[in-house]
């Protein structure tokens, strides 16, 4: 409710028949949605108001726009407000659209209409009956939620999403018998009080479990998912303390923010390789967690997704991430080796905060920008091994390193970089600084500049000729792989670069 109070709103673009709208589009565009007539203060919004008959396009100064959405707190407020009539045209309600619309009895829901909005019918204590149509798709946090009159709801099997608390302190709710409710075809939430040693299992065909359908369930010790289920709401199990272990159906894509954070005693989880998002605090304090295997599915990890999971000893970020968010790791106080996908371009703030168990940590090629405090007190680091060549062009955070042991944790590097490290911000503050050949995953790159030309052969030769000291820990220069690296490997990198 703060979010949307906060938001500093501009004025409505125009007003036709006493409804105001804003263009969705610019003036040139052809959309626009329903607005509020004050910027400041909903409480005085359409004062007076009791019937909205809003229409499907709308003419103004000569040029006709469809009216395709009623946008957040429309509405907000109108007590006087008795029936709505939203047509065809529309095709989402925002938030808090009708909230606090007190005496609101009447509301026709169209058949165009595919979502419905956090708070969107919030506090309608006159409304008994809603009729939501085969087009809905998901309905918001406290949607209706305290519309004390509410006593009838149908929800159609096309409702795969429902927010938390979306229909609590109703009658229709109250009415529900003990245990797991369901709303259509959602999992809606647990209700009565749950007994120790609680095991579920969500009835098969169930598409989707509603925000807080288990939150604080801490009698539930396991769970059944069926891969009917797409979509797993916010804190859907958060608090769920005694709960052990977890497995996500193939049919699930997301999993949202807090969805399993402070279920302490899970120590299994098994992630499909059809998600690709694990989100805000996912598993937030989930220290009874020792290992996560991310699929290849996942392309991007939220901010604090693992943060508190101390007992988490390895994890190992595949190469289809693109993005560690802010904190995502923070005081995993267990975790002593990290291997960060090739496809990571962003390392948040504090990603690696206070990881005191690390010992070493693989950052590859593909990073760009590395957030403040990602590995502060890391205090345990012997070993960073950065395969970032252009590293004058990475985007660094204050205090990335501050309080790792930089005299006597080795920074590897890769060849013909050094004296760029030795100069770079952070970079240069640690001691041993060490030139390694590192494997790009293409044979005969050595250089990680993803070719195979004369610098490489080049590095080979002097490899050869002991003309440098650079670490070859991957073993890279052992082309043929005999274990051996000697003129036989030489002969195979100039067959490469000749294209033979």
């Amino acid at each position: 409710m703060m979010a949307i109070l906060a938001l500093t709103a501009s004025a409505y673009d125009f007003m036709v028949d006493g409804i105001a709208y804003n263009y969705l589009n610019g003036q040139s565009g052809s959309e626009v949605q329903v607005t509020f007539t004050n910027s400041n203060n909903y409480a005085n919004n359409y004062s007076g108001l009791t019937t909205a008959n809003i229409p499907s396009s709308v003419t103004y100064n000569g040029k006709t726009y469809s009216v395709t959405s009623i946008g957040d707190a429309a509405f907000y407020g109108c007590s006087d407000l008795t029936s709505v009539d939203i047509p065809n045209s529309v095709t989402s309600i925002g938030g808090y659209a009708f909230y606090e619309c007190f005496g609101l009895t009447s509301v026709a829901i169209s058949n165009s209409v595919t979502t419905i909005g956090g708070s969107a019918f919030c506090f309608c204590s006159g409304l008994t009956s809603v009729d939501i149509p085969n087009s809905v798709t998901s309905i918001g946090d406290c949607a209706f939620y305290g519309c004390s009159g509410l006593t009838s709801v149908t929800i159609p099997n096309s409702v795969t999403k429902i927010g938390g608390n979306a229909f609590d302190n109703t009658p229709w709710f109250n009415k529900q018998p003990n245990g797991v409710v369901y709303a259509g075809m959602v999992a809606y939430k647990y209700k009565g009080t749950m007994t120790l040693g609680t095991s579920i299992i969500i009835r098969e065909g169930t598409k989707g479990i509603a925000g807080y359908a288990f939150y604080n369930c801490n009698g539930l010790t396991s769970v059944d998912i069926p891969n009917s289920v797409t979509s797993i709401g916010n804190l859907a199990f958060k608090g769920c303390s005694r709960l052990k272990s977890v497995t996500i159906p193939d049919s699930v894509t997301s999993l949202n923010d807090r969805v399993f954070s402070d279920c302490y005693g899970l120590t299994s989880v098994t992630i499909s390789n059809s998600v690709i998002e694990i989100g805000h605090q996912a598993f937030g304090n989930c220290s009874g967690l020792t290992s996560m295997t991310i699929p290849n599915s996942v392309t991007s990890i939220g901010d604090r997704a693992f943060y508190g999971c101390s007992g988490l000893t390895s994890v190992s970020i595949p190469n289809s991430v693109t993005s560690i968010g802010g904190s995502a790791f923070h005081n995993c106080y267990g975790l002593t080796s990290v291997t960060i996908g090739n496809s990571v371009t962003s390392i948040g703030g504090s990603a690696f905060e206070n990881c005191s168990g690390l010992t070493s940590v693989d950052i590859p090629n593909s990073v760009t920008s590395i957030g403040v405090s990602a590995f502060y007190n890391c205090n345990r680091l012997t070993e960073i091994r950065s395969k970032i060549v252009n590293v004058g062009d990475v985007s660094m955070g204050t205090s990335v390193f501050s309080n790792v042991p930089k005299s006597s944790c080795t920074l590897k590097v890769p060849i013909g970089t050094a004296t760029a490290y030795r100069n770079a911000y952070q970079w240069k503050d640690f001691s041993n600084i060490k030139e390694t050949l590192f494997s790009s995953g293409t044979v005969g790159d050595l250089n990680l500049d993803n070719e195979v030309d004369g610098e490489d052969i080049n590095i080979m030769v002097n490899q050869l000729l002991k003309r440098t000291d650079c670490l070859d820990e991957d073993g890279i220069t052992d082309l043929n792989g005999d274990e051996k690296v000697n003129g036989i490997d030489l002969h195979e990198m100039i067959s490469i670069v000749l294209g033979q």
